[in-house]
């Protein structure tokens, strides 16, 4: 028979065994909690930006304002990308939910693409107006704007550089629950920039060309 000291040993074992077991999820649940701690302090700074632009976008110095600017045509067509491009990642979520891992790396593969053109065009924006002389220094119009428009890009090129390395990963891996919880993270930070380049349509284009 064995004695209490093996039985209690024997407890403590399985009782760690299963904290351990039970651990992982919980430290991806706490990853994505994390995430959306993150995502609070992104709105709070757009947030600030947005109310900047606001203020600043009549403070044009002489310089050109937003209708002089402004052409709706290119920036519409970039709108247009983006926002397929959130739905291509929904597809990619899809894709991962049924445990279809090709079609999950090509839907990611689509995103990125689109989001790469998005950022091509938005380049070529910027290098347009420098090239009228409407650079970030020549107003404060011209700085809270570059700064707006800018941040939201530079955070589409850092969602790139993820997406990227994320489907490396699971070409590598397979779709496994860490891949899981690293697809829903990049898709809702995905929606989340097309939400915020909404404002931005609105705001800066559409209010300010008119």
């Amino acid at each position: 028979m064995k004695s209490i000291q093996q039985v209690k040993g024997q407890a403590a074992f399985s009782g760690a065994h299963e904290q351990h077991a039970h651990g992982h999820p919980d430290l991806e649940e706490l990853r994505t909690f994390g995430f959306w701690i993150y995502l609070m302090t992104d709105i709070m700074i757009f947030g600030t930006f947005f109310a900047t632009y606001v203020v600043l976008r009549g403070s044009t110095n002489g310089g050109p304002g937003p209708a002089e600017l402004f052409e709706l045509g290119g920036v519409i067509a970039s709108t247009v990308i983006l926002l397929t491009s959130s739905y291509t990642c929904g597809l990619a979520v899809l894709a991962m939910q049924k445990g279809k891992q090709r079609a999950l790396i090509g839907w990611l593969l689509v995103t990125a693409l689109l989001g790469a053109v998005f950022i091509g065009l938005e380049v070529r924006e910027f290098a347009h107006f420098v090239s009228e002389g409407a650079t970030m220094g020549r107003s404060a119009f011209l700085s809270a704007f570059y700064t707006l428009v800018g941040t939201h890009g530079l955070h589409v090129t850092i969602g790139l550089v993820w997406m990227l390395a994320l489907i490396l990963q699971v070409s590598r891996k397979g779709i496994t629950p860490v891949t899981k919880r690293k697809v829903q993270v990049i898709s809702l930070f995905w929606h989340f920039l097309d939400v915020v380049w909404i404002f931005v349509f609105t705001v800066v284009y559409l209010m300010g060309g008119n």
